[in-house]
């Protein structure tokens, strides 16, 4: 029985448009990831199928809503956050996951992304972290690594920003990185920051083989936490990966997590 629940689950939220990315695009593993995590929260009633809404942003990334059967809303570029706002102040008995990527979430989204954080609106927001403009042929962006083999190399100028490190000092209650080449973990990722209550946001590197394939690097560098982080300890390990003179680090996994008061109940 459980596993007949869990294919209905997984049923509800299959559609039949065709995905249009590159192939072998790893916007699939994100899609898959989500998918399982949404099927198995609707499966174990944490959530309601009927009380999900996802809001897009414009970009590759977030046509993951095309390719999954749920309430959603496409926002202008960079507004997600705002727009899920909104969603969940009108009916907080909504569960609301913003998706987009880093330009939209890190560049033109970015002062929302401070604020909503310090609000700790109960929604979860997933970026699909590559590094570049994919979709209007390679910029960079906020996020573009200064080493990156970009083939724009457009207007890059000192260091690449550091969101998670912004996400914990805006005082974000759930803050992860996961990565499109390890599925199993980031659906768990999902799952965990969607059953969080408050802000929470999962940094996604997602490399992009056509303008930014650095999938050599992230399976070179990348490790998971193995424990539970206070604040200091947070933020001194978003801090691995940029520092000088050292080899590269990645931590995936829950960088920080803490109860507070969230939007609405202050």
């Amino acid at each position: 029985m459980k596993q007949k629940n869990q294919n209905l689950a997984l049923d509800k939220l299959k559609t039949t448009v065709p995905i249009t990315w590159c192939p072998g695009c790893l916007n699939n593993s994100t899609l898959i990831a989500l998918h399982r995590a949404l099927s198995e929260l609707i499966q174990s009633q944490d959530i309601e199928y009927k009380n999900v809404v996802l809001v897009a942003d414009i970009g590759c990334g977030s046509k993951v809503y095309d390719f999954l059967s749920m309430n959603g809303f496409y926002a202008l570029h960079g507004r997600v956050l705002p727009t899920a706002l909104g969603i969940k102040t009108a009916n907080p008995k909504l569960t609301v996951i913003g998706i987009g990527g880093d330009g939209g979430t890190y560049s033109e989204g970015i002062d929302h992304l401070i604020h909503v954080a310090r609000y700790n609106i109960d929604i979860t927001m997933i970026v699909a972290n590559n590094g570049v403009f994919a979709l209007t042929k390679g910029q960079t962006t906020s996020t573009t690594r200064k080493q990156a083999k970009n083939k724009k190399k457009d207007f890059f100028t000192g260091t690449n920003l550091n969101p998670l490190a912004l996400a914990i000092s805006a005082n974000s209650s759930f803050v992860a990185r996961g990565s499109a080449l390890e599925l199993n973990h980031l659906s768990s990722l999902i799952k965990a920051a969607i059953k969080h209550k408050g802000f929470s946001i999962i940094d996604v590197l997602q490399p992009c083989l056509i303008f930014n394939n650095d999938i050599k690097y992230l399976r070179q560098y990348a490790y998971k936490i193995k424990k539970t982080l206070n604040f200091e300890e947070a933020f001194a390990k978003t801090q691995e990966h940029s520092k000088k003179n050292q080899k590269p680090k990645i931590p995936l996994g829950i960088f920080y997590k803490s109860k507070r008061k969230t939007w609405g109940s202050c």
